[in-house]
């Protein structure tokens, strides 16, 4: 029977990290379904969905997971999970929320908790801190792919964004 797994794991950043990561994979005859992977200031991560099968899979894989650590400096975690595919799922339409402004605290706890309360589900959320080379000044850009419920119009969406926008005095925008 199929089992399906989510793997978390980061190191300090050097070259054969993807490497040893998806060697231990391979060893394990799992498929690498799914990944979201990058540098986090010095270190890389990684956040796999891994599907496999074997009486023993779990155990096995938590014993890489130690393994990479004592031998690669890898901090592995593995945990099972019962999964079943939403995407795509009926009744939602997936845009795209792009946040642009002066770096501030509470910019992804505010937008995610509007978001929250209309009902709307993060699908993806990538952000970045970055420093205007003129000023210095350090901005912030977050993107956020979304699953809307159709029953919310768009002109919901972005008034409760635009009032958040005025609020944090940052540009949000909708496509």
């Amino acid at each position: 029977m199929e089992q399906k797994f989510i793997m978390t794991a980061f190191g300090k950043d050097r070259p054969g990290i993807v490497a040893d990561i998806s060697e231990m994979v391979f060893e394990n005859h799992c498929n690498l379904e799914d990944s979201n992977m990058g540098r986090l200031a010095d270190e890389f991560t990684l956040i796999l969905l891994l599907t496999g099968q074997g009486e023993d899979l779990e155990e096995r894989l938590s014993k890489d997971c130690r393994r990479l650590e004592r031998e690669k400096g890898l901090s592995a975690f593995i945990r099972p999970l019962d999964y079943h595919h939403l995407r795509g799922k009926p009744g939602n339409n997936l845009k795209t929320i792009s946040v642009e402004g002066i770096d501030q605290a509470g910019i992804v706890y505010k937008v995610s908790r509007l978001l929250s309360r209309k009902n709307i589900n993060i699908e993806t959320l990538t952000s970045e801190k970055k420093y205007s080379p003129g000023s210095g000044t350090a901005l912030y850009a977050m993107q956020i792919t979304a699953a809307v419920p159709e029953t919310l119009t768009p002109e919901e969406l972005e008034q409760g964004l635009d009032e958040l926008g005025s609020e944090l005095h940052v540009d949000i925008s909708v496509t």
